[in-house]
């Protein structure tokens, strides 16, 4: 298993396209944070937050998410490595485990320029606005700005960013059922970022109707989660990891399920 995970690190490292996608959300992070700061400053219209959603972490995740997914299983496919590494003795299981890894290390490579970006930005002390469309690092990048850190504080926002990362990561693990169900990157892609629409309709829905909130809070869609501040106590910060290991988990049961019927040619 180590060897495989190794094989995958290794080719994310030499690719272009991971290199290409790195440099965009960083390009993205910083758009976000400039929008986000003039909108406060009356420098740009409130009108313009859509365009500014279009660079948060959420939509722009949503889609490269699916595009690494795509890379790492259906490219695989493609070219016959999944099977050889079958043939080689790695059994299904195996593989399934080695790609959900290196996928999990992947999203937290591209989002990194977010957490990194958004706790310079909060540093600052600058006031930070995108109206009422923020989630993830934007949201946390809104509702902290011109505040005064303490060490605790900080320690605590590196906290909340982790788990940030790892609720991006168990969202996008859904890319892995769906890769070695369609094994076609492109539906991957379309897939994974119509569900992550579906999802933000349902966070809408949830605000307004308990039951629905609640079912959302054992996901790592959960609004609680996905809108998470300093202000979130440390049984939500461990509540939110547990749900999106959790979740990892039954995506890896659920592709494994598909894979194992998967015939191999």
């Amino acid at each position: 298993m180590l060897n495989l995970i190794r094989a995958d690190v290794f080719k994310l490292r030499k690719s272009i396209t991971m290199k290409v996608l790195l440099a965009i959300t960083t390009l993205c992070a910083v758009a976000m944070t400039m929008m986000a700061y003039f909108i406060s400053t009356g420098k740009l219209d409130a009108s313009l937050t859509g365009v500014g959603f279009m660079f948060s972490d959420v939509n722009v995740i949503s889609i490269l998410g699916g595009l690494i997914a795509g890379m790492l299983i259906c490219a695989d496919f493609d070219n016959k490595t999944i099977q050889d590494s079958i043939a080689s003795g790695n059994s299904r299981s195996t593989i399934i485990f080695s790609k959900a890894v290196v996928l999990g290390l992947a999203l937290v490579v591209i989002l990194l320029p977010y957490a990194v970006i958004t706790g310079i930005a909060l540093g600052t002390g600058s006031k930070f606005d995108m109206g009422a469309v923020a989630v993830g690092f934007l949201h946390l990048l809104t509702s902290e700005s011109a505040k005064a850190f303490t060490t605790p504080d900080v320690l605590k926002l590196l906290a909340v960013m982790l788990t940030l990362l790892i609720l991006y990561v168990a969202q996008l693990s859904i890319s892995i059922p769906i890769a070695f169900l369609v094994k076609k990157p492109i539906l991957v892609i379309v897939i994974c970022y119509a569900f992550s629409f579906l999802t933000g309709q349902l966070l809408t829905i949830a605000s307004n109707h308990p039951i629905v909130e609640r079912i959302c809070s054992f996901t790592p869609f959960g609004g609680s989660y996905v809108l998470m501040t300093l202000d979130a106590g440390a049984g939500t910060v461990v509540k939110a990891i547990v749900v999106s290991l959790i979740f990892i988990g039954v995506m890896a049961a659920l592709s494994y399920s598909l894979f194992r019927k998967t015939e191999i040619k």
